[in-house]
């Protein structure tokens, strides 16, 4: 049932990414122009489908036009920010849609975020409207003292106990007459999305109209995406990943398939219901899928190629012998785009591929001074084509300098080119986590543990997971006199930032290795890896209240 074994879903037309750069030249790399004249190529073939819901192309321009009307009668207007805490569902699209035909921001929320991150985002987003799905309310409880809500807040799905003034919430309203489309520009932003920092709070990214028509063109050129796929994702909408596969179906005519959440049990069953060529995982799910009982089934679909980004090189190969689908790697984020991207399969499992038509790179020493190939330095990064890079931070002019210094983007991450021109991701220069495919600020894990009266001082590292990716590590020096156990100190961050957050390893310390100049070393932390008194949360049972 695989997608060369020469059936009706096997037989798909060429790949047509080379000329969406032609038929949208810079002017009309916004999305309501985007919608429209895909529209009218394409009419009633399939567009979006999620559960039952199904809109064609010609359709989804009536659902766009429709949610932007009902923002407008609510008060928004372009310029605006809307915040949008909603898991995968038909409403997200609706109005991040509705957002980009009035030229509003849409500020897309992680539903897991609590207390001091959530805080965080509203605080600095500042937006006109959330809409919430309903049982993401209780989060509002969780907010500090000094964060006011929206001025409008509208709840998606059934209604639960509201935290809030009932005044002030609506019901998500129902779609109504449509509005035009306002006159966008290519840099315009058209979503702010939130990626956590290292040494602060997480930073607002903001996205151009035309970064997200480029993220579309990149990644289906990665992945060999052609007219007529279909294309499968179950990563959350609230990430770029899942976001920009709806760019990549919209501009090739493709049908983008949108499921709940990922289910390892259930992956390959709904890919096959689908008929989903092309698919997309990140990290551990591919080495969960390894890890389900095998069956007749791993092989009866159709599905040609799957994104493997942060798939460790071991699972390529087992992948593709028992799955028969090959993993592709590469390299992107927020701020830039797929600017690395391996051959399909991949010629070196696990690494970031070579460098994709339309960017620059560079590795550097501290000093920004090229580095020669071999040599482990920081990548750099440069867009070719205008507006294919974020434009920079949301109220942080003095982060986006930094970042963009010298006219490059500076990663934070520590790369080596080979004389090939093939590029190794060797490790992250500064002190970031990535769990499950969630970026997570040891600053705010640190600030929380702070707050603990027992706690004097503490550190937050990651470490190697059984899965490939990190898991979340805190050394944790304890006031004279106290004793708290590790099971207290889970439980005091348990509700106060998303569950992902929240340290697996806990290790209390009498002493913090220190720098000459009195900063918390915790490379030693890192490289002493788990220590027999080392307290793990999985091994002891402690299931996270979320």
């Amino acid at each position: 049932m695989q997608a060369g074994d020469g059936s009706a879903a096997g037989q798909r037309g060429a790949s047509i990414w080379p000329q969406a750069a032609e038929r949208f030249p810079p002017a009309d790399r916004i999305l309501s122009t985007i919608l429209t004249r895909q529209a009218a190529r394409y009419r009633d073939r399939m567009l979006f489908v999620f559960g039952e819901t199904r809109w064609s192309y010609a359709e989804t321009v009536s659902i766009a036009a429709a949610s932007a009307s009902r923002l407008l009668q609510a008060g928004i207007s372009a310029g605006d920010r809307v915040g949008l805490m909603c898991s995968n569902r038909p409403e997200f699209l609706e109005i991040y849609l509705g957002c980009a035909w009035i030229g509003a921001v849409t500020v897309p929320i992680n539903t897991a975020l609590r207390g001091i991150q959530l805080s965080h985002v509203l605080r600095d987003s500042t937006p006109k409207l959330l809409a919430i799905e309903s049982c993401f309310m209780p989060a509002i409880e969780t907010l500090e003292k000094d964060v006011s809500s929206p001025q409008i807040v509208w709840t998606i799905g059934e209604a639960t106990a509201a935290p809030l003034a009932p005044e002030s919430i609506l019901p998500l309203p129902p779609l109504g007459e449509e509005a035009s489309p306002a006159a966008a520009r290519p840099g315009d932003t058209v979503a702010i999305l939130y990626t956590s920092g290292t040494t602060g709070p997480s930073k607002g990214v903001c996205c151009p109209q035309a970064q997200m028509f480029w993220w579309g063109v990149y990644s289906a050129r990665a992945l060999g995406i052609r007219e007529g796929d279909v294309l499968f994702t179950t990563l959350p909408l609230f990430h770029t990943n899942a976001l920009n596969a709806f760019y990549q179906a919209l501009l090739n005519g493709c049908t983008y398939v949108l499921e709940p959440k990922f289910s390892a049990s259930g992956f390959w069953a709904a890919a096959r219901r689908h008929q989903a060529t092309v698919g997309y995982l990140l990290g551990a799910m591919a080495v969960m899928l390894l890890g389900q009982p095998k069956s007749a089934g791993d092989t009866a679909h159709f599905m040609r190629v799957a994104l493997g980004g942060g798939v460790p090189g071991q699972f390529h190969g087992p992948f593709l012998e028992r799955f028969g689908v090959p993993l592709l790697d590469g390299y992107a984020s927020t701020e830039t785009n797929f600017v690395f991207a391996s051959t399909i399969p991949s010629d070196r499992p696990g690494t970031m591929g070579f460098l994709v038509e339309g960017a620059e790179a560079r590795i550097v020493n501290p000093d920004d001074e090229p580095l020669p190939d071999g040599e482990a330095g920081e990548l750099l990064l440069r867009a070719r084509e205008p507006l294919a890079f974020s434009t920079g931070y949301f109220g942080m002019p003095d982060k986006t300098t930094e970042a963009w210094r010298n006219l490059w983007f500076h990663t934070g991450d520590r790369v080596v080119r080979d004389a090939d021109g093939h590029y190794r991701f060797v490790d992250r220069m500064k002190d970031s986590i990535r769990r499950r495919g969630e970026n997570v600020s040891s600053w705010e894990v640190e600030q929380v543990l702070l707050k603990h009266p027992a706690i004097a001082a503490c550190a937050v590292y990651p470490l190697p997971s059984e899965l490939g990716e990190d898991e979340v590590a805190a050394a944790v020096q304890l006031e004279p006199g106290h004793a708290p156990d590790p099971v207290e100190i889970v439980r005091h961050c348990e509700g106060k930032m998303a569950y992902f957050a929240i340290p697996r390893f806990v290790r209390i310390v009498t002493a913090m290795p220190l720098t000459e100049n009195g900063k918390i070393q915790k490379v030693a932390l890192r490289e002493a890896g788990r220590t027999p008194d080392t307290w793990d949360r999985d091994v002891a049972g402690h299931k996270l209240r979320r």
